[in-house]
């Protein structure tokens, strides 16, 4: 492996993932939506949500059991396709 070459995951495994969007249910409710269709193991009582210091923006922290590549894809492309979401890390 080659210092630039990103390190090789391997399924299954726990990974967070932080959604970041404006404030508002909307955003919540969405998330949970595609959280919900995407990972069977999702557990909502254990996200941590965390407010700017203006409160303009909100970030979602979820740990999954990620089953793969293609599932991480499909995760991130339906959070952006929901116009609410501005970032996934």
């Amino acid at each position: 492996m080659s210092p630039q070459d990103p390190p090789k995951i391997e399924f299954p495994c726990p990974y967070p993932i932080k959604v970041v969007g404006r404030a508002g249910e909307a955003l919540e409710v969405a998330i949970i939506e595609i959280f919900t269709r995407h990972a069977d193991d999702f557990d909502q009582s254990l996200m941590q949500v965390r407010a700017s210091r203006a409160g303009t923006f909100v970030s979602i922290t979820i740990v999954i059991e990620a089953t793969g590549s293609d599932q991480l894809s499909a995760l991130h492309e339906d959070l952006m396709a929901t116009g609410l979401v501005s970032m996934v890390i």
